[in-house]
């Protein structure tokens, strides 16, 4: 016995209003979800702080531009100093904002950063119990640790710390 296998086809049927009334909020559901996804996933920092590449470009600048450690504890001036990684994406997104803050307190505040990658510095991330990054220490200058911060830290939290450090 030979067994027969049947295939059924069924004409091509007109979609009903029925059927067109699901479609649409369907795709009006999905595009209200894409939407609402979108907007909760956006970016909240300003355009400069999007772009990776801006953030390291500006940390690199800032390092260059930093003083030296010994410097720094030699003079017994106020001392901002930071601790971070070219790596660290948080620390590429603060670096404009202790940019900011150099330029406004540059001469009455020691800007000083260690990179905790470069092994020369690891007394002194013991010294501050450096345990992650970006890590920003405020010390007087008698070099007492005042504030420290481990994170993003706002920019009017920082300024607000130094004008009374200062």
């Amino acid at each position: 016995m030979t067994v027969k296998q049947v295939t059924r086809t069924s004409p091509n049927r007109p979609p009903t209003a029925e059927g067109k009334l699901r479609s649409g909020w369907a795709l009006l559901l999905i595009g209200a979800f894409a939407i609402a996804t979108l907007w909760l996933t956006r970016p909240v920092t300003p355009v400069q702080g999007i772009s990776p590449v801006a953030g390291l470009l500006t940390l690199k600048a800032s390092a260059q531009t930093a003083m030296p450690y010994g410097g720094a504890i030699a003079n017994h001036q106020p001392t901002l100093i930071e601790f971070y990684a070219d790596w660290c994406t948080t620390c590429q997104g603060l670096a404009p904002t202790l940019a900011a803050l150099h330029q406004q307190y540059g001469p009455a505040l020691n800007f000083v950063m260690l990179n905790i990658d470069d092994p020369q510095w690891r007394d002194q991330i013991e010294r501050y119990g450096v345990a992650g990054v970006p890590h920003v220490v405020l010390q007087d200058g008698q070099g007492t640790i005042r504030e420290t911060f481990i994170g993003n830290v706002p920019r009017s939290v920082l300024a607000q710390r130094i004008q009374a450090l200062l």
